[in-house]
């Protein structure tokens, strides 16, 4: 984040993040969390809402901007905006950001950003341990493509 965008984070939200016990509650004041719209116990909608907040609008925007960027955001950024679109993938962004700046600004936490080539080699650890844990569940054991080239060459 830019200090012209935290600065004017700083002017929406003041500083006092103790108004918010807990990040999840700034995240819903900001409308960035999804809503739970639930009648008969049966989900209706799960839809953010809709806001006319500036701090949100600041925050929709640099999610727009960290999207092109080299950045372990900018990574998880382009991920959601292939697999659920661009509007869900802003506001997903947003809301981590927002995150981010209640961390800082409420318990004085540093964000050291560890790069899209970490998001990504993070990522598919987690898809390869999910497919072996799959695997296992229904009774199948996976290898590594490796092993079966030079068994075949």
């Amino acid at each position: 984040m830019g200090a012209y965008l935290v600065l004017k984070l700083i002017a929406e939200c003041g500083i006092d993040m103790a108004r918010w016990p807990t990040a999840k509650h700034f995240t819903s004041w900001l409308a960035l969390s999804p809503g739970n719209k639930i009648s008969g116990g049966k989900l209706l909608s799960s839809r953010t809402r809709r806001t006319k907040s500036r701090a949100a609008a600041l925050l929709r925007l640099a999610a727009t901007v960290i999207g092109r960027t080299e950045t372990a955001l900018g990574a998880f950024y382009r991920r959601l905006d292939s697999r659920i679109g661009k509007a869900k993938a802003v506001t997903a962004t947003a809301r981590k950001m927002a995150i981010l700046f209640y961390n800082t600004l409420r318990f004085g936490w540093q964000y050291q950003d560890p790069g899209a080539n970490h998001y990504e080699a993070r990522y598919r650890q987690r898809l390869v341990s999910n497919l072996h844990r799959r695997a296992k569940s229904l009774g199948y054991e996976l290898a590594p493509v490796q092993a079966f080239e030079k068994g075949v060459s």
